[in-house]
This record gives C-alpha cells, structure tokens and sequence, in this order.
C-alpha cells in the first residue's frame, strides 16, 4: 500500500502521530514560535515548549488549539504541515490519508476547520472522529458488540466521557477542563497563598511531581522556586502533595460532574454492563495520582486507567482508519 494512512490525536497540550504498520512515531508539544516581525514560523513542537515564557519580545510562542479546538488557523495549519512532512518526509509522490480526532460536541465550522487545515497541509482526505470513541478503540475496548463501554478521556484541553455500543457513542458530555486548568488552579492556588508568581511550566511540573487527586499516606514535597509578588525577587517555597491536593478541587469536580451527567442519561440495560465493567480512563489527566480512585468515589462505578493513556486517542484515530468501511456512519459527516 503506497498511501500512509495516518491517525492524528490533535490535542491543546501534545500532538500524536499514528502510522498504520509502525504506531506511534510522533509525540510532540503542539506549541509553535512565530517571529512577530514577518509572521514567519521559528520553532515548532518540543523546541517551541522550551521557549514557553522565555522569549525576547520578537518571537510569541502560542497554543494554536484551545479546549480542543482551533484557535488560529493559519498557525493550526502550518504546525500540521510541520508534522506531516516530518512522518511522510517533504517530497512524497502518494499524498496520506489521515484521521483526526476532535472533542465531541464542536459544531460543524469548528470541524471543518480541522478538516480543511488536514487538507491544506498535505493530507490526500481527513476524517474526523470522536475522542471517546478513538479513545476507546486505542483502549481495545468492545465498541463492536452491543455492550456497554464507558470512556472518560482527561486531555489538556477538554474532558469528555461517553457511553459507546455498536461502534457509536449513545451518550456523552464534554466539559472545557483539562489539565491546562488544573495548571492554572496551581499557579493560582501558589500565588494566593504564598504571594508567588510561577510559570506554566513550572505548575505542570509541581503537578506531575507531586501531584494527587486525594490525600497520600505519605506526603510528597518540592522546593519551588517563582517570583515574589511583593518584593519582585526570586524566592524559593516548598509545597507538599497536601496543598497540590487542595488546590486541584475544583477542576476535579468538573470532571466528576461531567462523568455523573452521563451516568445519569445512560440506558438502564448499558448503565448494569459498565457497573460489571467499570470505566476506562484515558489522556494525559488520567495519569495524575488516584484520579481513578477519586472517580470510583465519586461516581461509586470502578474506574481503571488504560495501558497508555496517552497515546489511546492516536492508536484509535490510526484503527479507526483501518475500519472506515465499518465506522463510517458514527463519523460526523461534513
């Protein structure tokens, strides 16, 4: 087969490629640095992120998704283009077919904008497919039999669960929370008590170090260090897993209350199958400490994490290629 058939996990945070036959072969920041002078593109990806808050005032570096969903075309397209011509290689005789996966719920102009900047950047054709339900087929989940599957998928941007049977979704719900807010709460949650100013990046390192959705046994701590907002100096603090635990409260009942709303509008016959099977937690979010007991606690359904959270929406874009002829009519049709 000489046309590569690609599936693409078009996150806030991180841009994922899938290749049929080899898997993941692309796992970049979907952060771009463009020089305000020419509008020209200086960086895309991991060495765009490492400019993040560290750039002279000739180069902006930006997200060009925001909860999902395109925020700058023109950008969204450039960084597109950047990525498949560093899977497919720049000169290539056989233009690819690519799968996209956006949050459920975007209207119809917000999913032909992914389609035509796909297209625009080199793709032969772009489908479009559900989170959840790319999430679920990259989780190896039943989506085939009339069973019922519940996926919660916690991404940067946006945070969706769904009921999936017989390859479509039944119900679903999308809350714009991810881990980009619970980023936020931290930096707010440092600034407040402690009148110190950190950066993004530094807030989802704390998170990643040290953070919990409940309480540990044994309390982690970090030294960090930021600006204080009252002298303007450096300072250094140290923060423990306790205060990261409280400030992340609020993102995290979002999340919970998404995951009860679809609980709630779930037939009755698929609700008895996902008590029996649980959840399947996927995304980047679902990889902070105890979010999977947090949600069993709140939603008193057992909820487990998937082997690779973070690659299950790629993995699923790049199968629900293989099975177009099959998925086809759950696909939103533009």
């Amino acid at each position: 087969m000489l046309t590569k058939q690609i599936g693409i996990d078009l996150g806030t945070v991180n841009v994922l490629v899938f290749v049929r036959g080899k898997g993941i072969v692309l796992r970049e920041p979907s952060v771009v640095a463009i020089s305000t002078n020419d509008s020209r593109i200086v960086a895309v990806g991991e060495e765009a992120r490492q400019m993040l808050g560290r750039t002279p005032e000739t180069i902006e570096v930006m997200r060009p998704m925001r909860g999902g969903v395109i925020a700058d075309y023109v950008v969204t397209e450039a960084m597109l283009r950047y990525f498949i011509a560093k899977v497919c290689g720049r000169f290539r005789l056989f233009r690819p077919e690519v799968m996209i996966s956006v949050p459920v719920g975007v209207t119809s102009v917000e999913s032909r904008a992914v389609r035509d900047a796909a297209i625009q950047a080199g793709a032969k054709v772009a489908y479009l497919i559900p989170e959840p339900l790319a999430a679920a087929l990259g989780a190896d989940m039943p989506i085939h039999t009339p069973t019922g599957n519940m996926v919660v998928n916690i991404g940067g941007g946006v945070s969706e669960a769904a009921v999936i049977a017989v390859n479509g979704i039944v119900v679903a719900n999308s809350v714009r929370v991810g881990g980009i807010k619970t980023d936020e709460a931290i930096a707010t949650y440092i600034r407040r008590k402690y009148n110190l100013l950190v950066g993004d990046q530094t807030a989802e390192e704390i998170k990643i170090r040290i953070g919990s959705a409940l309480p540990l046994e044994e309390e982690l701590t970090m030294e960090v260090r930021g600006r204080d907002q009252v002298t303007g100096l450096p300072k250094t603090i140290t923060i423990t897993s306790g205060e990261i635990t409280e400030a992340i409260v609020e993102p995290l009942a979002a999340i919970a209350a998404s995951v009860k709303a679809v609980l709630e509008k779930t037939p009755p016959e698929l609700a008895s199958d996902i008590i029996d099977r649980g959840i399947v937690m996927t995304g980047g979010g679902s990889l902070l400490r105890n979010v999977d007991r947090y949600l069993t606690r709140e939603t008193g359904v057992p909820c487990h994490v998937a082997e690779d959270p973070l690659a299950c929406v790629a993995i699923g874009a790049g199968k629900a290629l293989e099975q177009y002829n099959i998925l086809k009519r759950s696909l939103p049709v533009l």
